[in-house]
């Protein structure tokens, strides 16, 4: 009981700093018009979509080594719709010092969404930090969920990026091209995601096992307090049932118009 009141109390507290920051970005970049552009602009229409990011773990579903109970939360996090490839993380690579290492360490997204705001190929982006039928901003629990909307057209894509909460840096993410969001037609997709999305190493502090480490997000007394690992991004290859995304994560899209 005590462990799941620190947690609660932990992204309470680092999402409500990022409420004054979950102020949509919308890039606009200067393109030079051709009628071969105009056209295909003209023919484009956007679509919106609903993202639903639902936590389906259970309550002290996991037991650590010492026996200690567990439950899983998910972070406040950043969605972003872009038309680049690896607009936040590379795998192989170290991270870029834009804010994903606050998310993966301390579930905190201002960072990033702050970052976002310049980068080109970066067409929109927001923070999402409240529960559905939650009020107030917060990690996702058990049987709680994130959902929001975004705009794109054929040809852009959807990334996000949210903290798994028991761990030292590791995130949610889908790879590096993003999640296409049309078909070949250019017609909207409405799917199941899930398989899309991975649990990744931020490598950039010192892993201690999920659940009981004191330098994790709720155990530890300060953000950012870990040992520095200096490594690089990479997939969690643990077979560990708590990173197989489907085992504790859905993500739906869904066309709205």
């Amino acid at each position: 009981m005590q462990l799941r009141t620190i947690a609660i109390g932990f992204f309470l507290g680092l999402a409500a700093l990022t409420a004054v920051h979950a102020t949509e970005v919308s890039s606009q970049r200067t393109q030079k018009l051709t009628p071969s552009n105009i056209s295909q602009a003209s023919n484009s229409r956007p679509t919106r979509f609903k993202v639903r990011i639902e936590n389906i773990s259970t309550t002290d579903e996991f037991i650590a080594s010492d026996g200690t109970k567990w439950t899983l939360d998910f972070s406040p996090g950043v969605w972003l719709v872009h038309n680049n490839n690896n607009p936040i993380f590379t795998t192989g690579q170290k991270d870029r010092g834009q804010g994903l290492e606050a998310i993966a360490e301390d579930g905190n997204p201002t960072m990033l969404a702050k970052s976002l705001q310049n980068q080109q190929g970066i067409l929109s982006s927001k923070v999402f930090n409240i529960a559905v039928g939650a009020t107030k901003p917060k990690g996702i629990r058990p049987g709680q969920a994130f959902e929001f909307t975004v705009t794109a057209k054929p040809g852009q894509k959807l990334s996000f990026v949210t903290m798994f909460g028991q761990s030292n840096d590791w995130f949610y993410a889908p790879d590096g091209a993003g999640i296409t969001l049309f078909d070949a037609d250019g017609k909207p997709m409405s799917s199941d995601i899930t398989s899309q999305i991975i649990l990744c190493n931020g490598g950039t502090e010192v892993d201690q096992e999920p659940g009981i480490g004191s330098e994790q997000g709720p155990r530890q007394k300060a953000p950012n307090t870990g040992a520095a690992e200096n490594g690089v991004v990479q997939v969690v290859n643990d077979q560990s049932s708590y990173t197989q995304t489907n085992q504790v994560m859905r993500v739906t899209i869904t066309p709205m118009n």
